[in-house]
């Protein structure tokens, strides 16, 4: 019997987990109504999201019933990157997309483009890795966001690995090191405040006063780039007065001779000179985290976003086992979790399939690479470009060279979607995607130690199709008979952790917790080719890289250029997920515009008013916005808070119009925080400036 409206008002909120790219991976309820989500809010039984949403996500069900989704499937219609499109069927749109893909001589010059539009296993790399691990496509070598210390991380502690977030709540010292928790990390802000009201000190590490500086106890407003420095300082004072923990030291790490030698070219004064901090601040930090147990540090990505960002997260990585955190399980250093998940990856996305060999382009050069010609050593040019959970032309660094190679009249390029994005301007093809509440997923975690079922809350919108799906119908034109590309979502679920999960608890609860010790690190076991904590790196070193970690200077520090005096950094609106988001009016309602934040100091010296419109710009170009003179941002920096899609800025560019794709020195990462510039008034545009909806 069909069910009725009443009957579904009536129906019990439906379980999922939140898509986005954030450490907490919420469990979500919705409630729906007549077929319409209605309301998305936290699942109270869930222990980590305990009933509560960001805002961003507890206005998610406005995402989804948004009147600007794509419903149906759109070819171009005019020039690239005019979003002018004529609705097309789903037939001819794959139809046309498999025949383009198959007239093309090498498959490797097809090149997917993904990243954490979704978090989830099913929709992200499973069935679109099998389609181009058969097809035999380029692979991206996916940086954008956290391969630097990821790699950082790996080198020293073997994994992306660390303390259990709820075990915060015990700490009595904690460092916030490159976070603003209070708009990115919600659910670890409640531990933290838990600990607080226990009586912890809170010290947060950051350039910018972000919202979370101002709720902790201490600030160190350090300059982009110099927390390696800081780092080298603080073991510096710990040898000196001896407050180590020689036993663990001695049972459970690698390399300690050599790091002391390194700390000891790093005392305090050197270290304030190089960072722009007192050198009081490094040595009543130093005595703090010498003298404070359990001492436990929240590490986030924002730091490793420069040139020495692999080498600055060892360094931090490594004073854990200094002190002897690690035997606390409120003690140790908490940067990523995904390591301790066992997501049975190849299962998943089936790397056997391909066939022959491919190359490796990195996402985060994706404007350099995408105006490569062919060549005997770059290999063919790229052709055919298919882009799903990520919007390149707005977060890709160097973005006027990124628009320059998608306007490419020659690049055939397919977008999967929920809005026209700056991305989805330029395709040739825009398919309308699903959103979290109308598919099947499965989520692990980087911020915390539990699985996460998603079950499909609504049909799907309009014309909506899940990624799997469309990858399933192109591999099926394509001629892909293998049986793998049968399996529907909920067995791709199913597979993502195999026996190691027990599905039976996902579909009952929405969630499971690994098995995971209270302090995995109390006696060693780190997940090293040692099995310590490796102050030393063999595996660098065989690299003919530094095997312990040291300060990398950025390549654009502040002062170290006339023309472009002044430091850059762009951390995400508090309302804004990188770009998603950017289109909820709600939302952005309470962002208002683009806004750099200027000290008063340096809008003086350029006689900048708060207020006034402004042109930041470098060698690689210029953005206009809206000056906000604050402390939020120290003398020599300024904050240019992203992610606001081009079509919205003032001359449709945004901040990563001055960003460079240099790499760092682990990762391979981008270095969006390493950038210098310089800052004027823009008069000319005062009257006619305006933010386009």
């Amino acid at each position: 019997m069909q069910a009725t409206a009443s009957d579904a008002a009536a129906s019990p909120p439906v379980r999922g987990a939140c898509p986005h790219d954030c450490p907490d991976t919420c469990a979500l309820l919705t409630t729906v109504e007549g077929g319409v989500a209605v309301r998305v809010q936290g699942n109270p039984l869930h222990a980590h999201t305990a009933g509560t949403l960001c805002t961003k996500v507890s206005r998610y069900a406005e995402r989804s019933h948004h009147p600007d989704r794509v419903l149906t499937p759109l070819k171009r219609s005019g020039p690239k990157g005019s979003g002018q499109f004529t609705p097309v069927s789903w037939d001819q749109a794959l139809d046309d997309i498999a025949a383009r893909l198959r007239a093309l001589p090498d498959p490797q010059a097809v090149l997917p483009y993904s990243y954490a539009g979704t978090m989830g296993l099913v929709q992200g790399e499973a069935m679109a890795g099998r389609f181009f691990n058969r097809l035999g496509a380029s692979q991206l070598d996916r940086t954008i966001c956290a391969s630097a210390g990821g790699e950082g991380l790996t080198q020293t502690l073997g994994g992306k690995v660390g303390m259990k977030v709820e075990h915060f709540a015990d700490s009595q010292l904690i460092l916030i090191w490159g976070s603003n928790s209070i708009g990115s990390n919600l659910h670890f802000w409640r531990h933290a405040q838990e600990a607080k009201r226990r009586g912890a000190q809170l010290v947060c590490i950051d350039p910018r006063r972000s919202e979370t500086a101002d709720k902790c106890h201490t600030h160190l407003q350090l300059m982009p780039g110099t927390d390696a420095a800081l780092a080298l300082a603080l073991m510096h004072e710990l040898i000196t007065h001896d407050w180590l923990d020689h036993d663990y030291i001695a049972r459970y790490t690698l390399g300690w001779e050599g790091l002391r030698a390194r700390a000891l070219e790093w005392p305090p004064e050197r270290a304030a000179q190089v960072c722009g901090l007192p050198v009081a601040q490094i040595t009543q930090l130093a005595r703090d985290y010498g003298q404070t147990k359990p001492a436990a540090i929240r590490l986030n990505y924002g730091m490793q976003r420069v040139h020495g960002g692999g080498n600055a997260t060892r360094a931090v990585a490594c004073l854990p086992a200094l002190v002897g955190a690690w035997r606390h399980r409120a003690g140790g250093l908490l940067m990523s979790s995904s390591g301790m998940f066992p997501v049975q990856s190849a299962a998943l996305q089936r790397p056997e399939l391909r066939r022959g060999p491919s190359r490796t382009i990195n996402m985060s050069t994706i404007g350099r690479d995408l105006l490569q010609p062919a060549s005997a050593k770059w290999g063919p040019r790229i052709e055919a470009l298919i882009v799903y959970n990520s919007n390149p032309v707005a977060v890709a660094p160097e973005s006027g060279q990124v628009v320059r190679g998608f306007q490419r009249e020659d690049l055939f390029t397919v977008v999967l979607e929920h809005f026209l994005t700056d991305t989805a301007d330029h395709a040739d093809y825009v398919l309308p995607a699903t959103t979290q509440l109308e598919h099947w997923d499965i989520h692990s975690s980087y911020g915390h130690t539990d699985v996460l079922l998603n079950r499909p809350a609504i049909a799907p919108v309009g014309q909506a199709r899940s990624n799997t799906d469309v990858f399933r119908q192109l591999a099926a034109r394509m001629g892909f008979d293998e049986p793998c590309f049968a399996d529907d979502d909920e067995a791709l679920c199913r597979t993502a952790f195999g026996a190691h999960v027990d599905f039976k608890a996902l579909l009952e609860h929405g969630f499971a917790s690994l098995k995971v010790p209270e302090a995995p690190y109390a006696e060693g076991g780190f997940p090293t080719p040692s099995g310590r904590c490796e102050f030393f790196s063999q595996r660098l070193a065989d690299q003919g890289l530094d095997g312990l970690p040291h300060h990398v200077p950025n390549r654009e520090a502040a002062g170290s250029s006339a023309r472009y005096p002044l430091a850059m950094i762009s951390p995400p609106a508090r309302n804004f997920l990188n770009s998603t988001f950017v289109n909820v009016k709600s939302l952005r309602d309470i962002e208002t515009e683009p806004l750099l934040e200027i000290h008063a100091d340096d809008a003086q010296a350029r006689g900048i008013q708060d207020g006034a419109l402004v042109r930041i710009f470098n060698d690689r170009g210029s953005y206009h916005c809206r000056a906000q003179v604050s402390t939020r941002a120290r003398a020599g920096l300024v904050v240019g808070l992203g992610i606001w899609w081009r079509k919205m800025g003032i001359q449709r560019t945004n901040v990563n119009e001055l960003t460079s794709q240099h790499l760092s020195d682990l990762g391979r990462a981008p270095v969006f925080y390493d950038c210098a510039v310089q800052v004027e008034n823009a008069a000319e545009l005062q009257e006619a400036a305006v933010v386009r909806p």
